[in-house]
């Protein structure tokens, strides 16, 4: 079993960028700085030392280590009475929730026993750039047979997560939770309930994400019907200015919410025939941390006869906001609060614009249980969406103008099933380029028919509102023919990927890479 230890053997100029396990999207990152004059100065490479600088910052010292192992297999997984094959970290779906302390150091190595490459991407996580987990920009494939360590601070408590960052893996069952305590934890609930949701085709009548996205590109957008509803792009009105609109107003997507049709929708890996349940007692007060680890459903979250007072998103607090339902677009994660009363409770995550739902139980009592089709009256609600929060004062990012404004224009090729930023489909990709330091704002600009949950790697970002009070997350979902403005502050230097977290857009070309220059 062969072993890398580090990316990257040695630090890397900008001519010797990538040299070791280099790809196209390096190549052209490089080749189009090259021809760029905001680009001389060169990139700041993932091993360079303005990367260790950012992450010795980030260590306290005698900060605790934890050390994990982590093996990524092929497997068979009990969804609950259906029995598939597909991979998945340690045999099991998800795989092994990390808990770690905030500021504690995370140690883990990585053995790949798939049949492909593979990686780890820590989704949320403010890491070093050499530690974050992309092919061939930040560190090679880990190659089957192969192992990797990675070791990153945990700087920001919150709700995270991990998963692949190669071709369309995310969608087998290679996810799990990643929990950054905060050490004020617990003042105002009692008990905790993880709630990872999911859309599951793997190793049903023989499908897999490989074969599905392979069947989109043969069929192009022309051919394509809307998330499974039956209904093609013809369903879509039109309103003025070319804006998206849905014929139903509760229907905070547009009209097409997707483009796989999934036979199954899972929580914490279980249909809802067989559903995960989460117990507590009568009056105690509940800590949801729901995280969307699917890779093309949004969902509507609701417990059936209880409130969601919203608490976080993204991992960083917000002011709370109680609410029927919410809605969790791919790569999200929102924590929320519920007082609980006496029973046995739906909660269900309905799949955003498509046919199917996900189904938990939450008992606190005795009592007959729901069916998996109940239907709470809360579900009929229009969810709270991130554009009515607002960050928490002690997260919320200092005012000032911003050094520079980067244009993320989301579109796709019509004809083929090619999805675009400013033009340009991954591995060819457009120059976003910032300098350390500068306070940037990124436009996302929506010009398709589609929503996207757009993500950037390595940074928490607050959304811009008009009070300057949005909330701080790193990805949000951009809707058709809308555009949201986000602010950071570039202080972790590196090479990033920005993409969209729908797991076939990206693969077929919506991804982007930041890029910090000196």
């Amino acid at each position: 079993m062969s072993s890398n230890r580090s990316p990257l053997a040695r630090p890397l100029t900008r001519r010797g960028l990538f040299a070791v396990g280099a790809g196209a999207a390096a190549a052209a990152t490089l080749a189009a700085c090259s021809k760029n004059p905001a680009a001389t100065r060169g990139l700041v490479t993932p091993d360079s030392e303005a990367v260790r600088a950012a992450e010795a910052a980030r260590r306290a010292a005698g900060a605790g280590v934890r050390e994990l192992s982590l093996r990524a297999e092929p497997t068979v997984v009990d969804l609950g009475g259906v029995r598939v094959p597909t991979w998945a970290f340690g045999g099991r779906v998800p795989g092994p929730e990390i808990r770690v302390a905030q500021g504690e150091v995370v140690r883990a190595d990585v053995a790949n026993a798939l049949p492909a490459p593979t990686t780890v991407h820590w989704h949320g996580i403010a890491l070093r750039n050499d530690m974050d987990g992309v092919p061939d920009v930040t560190q090679p494939p880990i190659a089957p047979g192969g192992t990797f360590r990675y070791e990153f601070t945990a700087p920001d408590p919150g709700t995270y997560f991990f998963h692949p960052h190669v071709g369309v893996q995310l969608d087998r069952g290679l996810y799990a939770p990643l929990i950054v305590e905060d050490p004020a934890d617990g003042k105002d609930y009692d008990v905790e309930a993880v709630v990872v949701l999911d859309d599951w085709l793997d190793g049903v009548d023989g499908r897999d994400p490989d074969q599905e996205l392979r069947q989109l590109r043969d069929q192009g957008m022309a051919g394509m019907t809307m998330g499974g509803s039956g209904m093609n792009h013809g369903g879509m009105t039109m309103g003025g200015g070319g804006m998206a609109r849905s014929a139903d107003p509760n229907a905070p997507l547009g009209s097409d919410a997707g483009d796989v049709t999934y036979p199954y929708f899972l929580v914490n890996g279980k249909l809802g025939t067989d559903p995960t349940v989460f117990t507590a007692r009568p009056g105690q007060r509940m800590r949801l941390r729901i995280i969307n680890a699917a890779a093309d459903t949004a969902f509507r979250v609701a417990l059936g006869g209880h409130q969601l007072r919203v608490t976080h998103t993204d991992g960083f607090p917000v002011r709370p906001v109680t609410t029927a339902s919410l809605l969790i677009g791919m790569g999200e994660r929102y924590d929320a609060i519920v007082e609980l009363t006496g029973g046995v409770f739906p909660l269900v995550a309905a799949a955003e614009g498509k046919n199917g739902r996900a189904f938990a139980l939450v008992r606190t009592g005795g009592g007959t249980p729901p069916p998996a089709d109940a239907q709470p009256a809360e579900l009929a609600v229009a969810p709270l969406t991130a554009d009515r929060l607002t960050s928490a004062e002690p997260v919320r990012l200092q005012a000032k103008q911003p050094d520079q404004t980067l244009d993320v224009t989301l579109g796709s090729d019509r004809k083929n099933y090619v999805w675009t930023i400013n033009g340009k489909a991954y591995p060819d990709h457009a120059l976003l380029n910032v300098s350390q330091g500068q306070r940037i704002r990124l436009r996302f600009r929506n010009q398709s028919m589609m929503f996207h949950p757009m993500h950037l790697h390595g940074h928490t970002y607050q959304v811009v509102n008009r009070d300057g009070t949005g909330p701080r997350k790193d990805t949000s979902i951009v809707t058709p023919m809308q555009t949201v403005e986000v602010d950071f502050d570039a202080d972790n230097p590196g090479q990033w990927m920005l993409h969209c977290h729908n797991a076939y857009h990206g693969e077929a070309g919506m991804m982007g890479i930041l890029s910090y220059v000196r």
